[in-house]
């Protein structure tokens, strides 16, 4: 295949990006970290850590750029351009797109120029996307391969749930406006993915802005606040076209197809009800969905609720679409799953990293349907983890997955009090890819409860030359 960059950005296919020889090992990587709800008054910053094994800098981060703006809460990044843009030799993969899910503001940051010390280079304020379209909340953003930037949101500027699109141009950044056409959005938004070959875009719904913002409201799922559907879109037409009902307050949140462009299938992880749903094309032409895994609630005293769901909050697929993992963040584990037979996934990994049902902790566990004892609590290198597992990351080649520990920081101060306290982590797991299995790398620990500015919640995880929840091949 073509050597990474002399045909555009990213790789020609998903198998080129993971086995290919001009596919180095991940040196460094790139983590928005929070300072909102931790009480201490600084803006949130991009941390560029360091994870090339050879380096003397090994496991440290080498560069912090802080945000302009106080209490953003950065949280997931996108790309300006990836693998969907690869046949066009004028694009290149050299800026971060970093919106922020409460100011709605959206940073994007020049990494091209010195992939070390990443720098900003626009700021796109607010009211461009409350003026432009009437939206707010931004979450995901994936690159078109027209060259724009599609970016997800949760809401309108008043705070209530509308799962619209904002759409900027790829080379000024400006906001062109929405992406959808019609009269019909759904009533919230969160993740997406798009299948061009199948013209489709899917979409899901996490919950009304104003009603998640500072935490969690058992009730406000009976009131409708929180999602159930995946959202059906008509790539061609930008036309919102079927919805899918997953069960009320099952909450799904990441949303995964196949990366095979061909595939006509996927999978979406639903955090309150600790399913996996696998949603394919019908013969008739429209979508449908049927459950995969379920992960068991957990019957606890000395917890909000009498019973403890997993909380499937991350889900990816890697790039040969042989493994499915994601992370429960309640319960403290990661969970790896052969989906050779996509209807029938096969658990062959599992590691706990922490998590609300440890030892000696304040929850006991009454009835457990999988475990016959509560995990001990997670201790890496001396130090004690607070917190769950749940953004995820797998490198290329699917051998190593990155882990880290906060969630959003109004549910982090929620639910892992002692994580907003001692700041939050990241690992590194090494994953079996012949026969299945997970193990915790014992030597890789980057603490963000030492930073220089206090302790740190650091969110999602991004190579610099893409990676399996960003690149899309059209």
């Amino acid at each position: 295949s073509a050597k990474c960059g002399a045909c555009g950005p990213g790789y020609a296919t998903p198998l080129d990006a993971m086995k290919g020889k001009y596919c180095p090992r991940e040196e460094i990587v790139y983590l928005p970290c929070i300072y909102r709800n931790t009480g201490i008054e600084k803006p949130d910053y991009l941390a560029t850590v360091d994870v090339d094994p050879k380096s003397p800098r090994y496991c440290q981060v080498i560069h912090r750029l802080p945000m302009p703006n106080l209490k953003d809460e950065l949280h997931h990044s996108g790309w300006n351009a990836c693998s969907s843009c690869f046949g066009d030799a004028t694009k290149r993969r050299n800026r971060l797109i970093l919106p922020s899910l409460i100011s709605s503001r959206i940073y994007v940051v020049d990494v091209g120029t010195d992939s070390q010390a990443p720098r900003i280079h626009k700021i796109v304020e607010p009211v461009e996307l409350f003026w432009k379209g009437n939206v707010a909340n931004p979450h995901t953003s994936h690159c078109l391969g027209s060259g724009d930037i599609l970016i997800s949101c949760l809401g309108d500027p008043s705070g209530n749930g509308k799962g619209g699109f904002i759409l900027l141009d790829g080379e000024t950044f400006e906001v062109k406006g929405n992406w959808e056409n019609g009269e019909k959005v759904p009533p919230l938004g969160y993740d997406f993915w798009y299948q061009p070959r199948h013209n489709v875009l899917m979409s899901t719904e996490w919950g009304a802005p104003k009603v998640l913002a500072d935490g969690f409201n058992p009730a406000d799922i009976e009131r409708g606040h929180y999602g159930c559907r995946i959202n059906v879109w008509d790539w061609s037409t930008h036309t919102y076209i079927q919805a899918i009902d997953l069960g009320k307050g099952s909450i799904p949140l990441e949303i995964r197809f196949l990366h095979n462009p061909d595939a006509a299938e996927g999978f979406v992880g639903c955090a309150r009800s600790g399913t996996v749903h696998r949603f394919y094309k019908t013969e008739k032409g429209d979508w449908a969905a049927e459950k995969v895994i379920e992960v068991p609630s957990k019957k606890v005293q000395g917890w909000l609720l009498p019973d403890m769901p997993g909380l499937i909050t991350d889900i990816l697929i890697s790039l040969d679409d042989r493994f499915l993992y994601f992370s429960n963040w309640l319960h403290g584990d990661i969970r790896q799953y052969d989906i050779s037979d996509t209807r029938k996934p096969k658990l062959v990994g599992q590691v706990f990293l922490g998590g609300s049902i440890t030892k000696g902790g304040p929850v006991t566990v009454v009835e457990d349907k999988e475990l016959q004892c509560q995990p001990e609590p997670f201790v890496i290198k001396g130090k004690r983890v607070p917190g769950g597992p749940q953004m995820i990351q797998l490198s290329l080649d699917g051998k190593r997955l990155y882990v880290t520990s906060s969630l959003y920081s109004g549910w982090d101060k929620q639910f892992y009090p002692d994580l907003v306290k001692e700041g939050s982590v990241m690992l590194q797991i090494d994953v079996d890819t012949e026969r299945g299995g997970l193990k915790v790398n014992k030597n890789f620990l980057v603490d963000f409860g030492k930073e220089p500015g206090g302790p740190v919640l650091a969110h999602e995880i991004r190579y610099p030359g893409g990676d399996c929840t960003s690149d899309i091949w059209i």
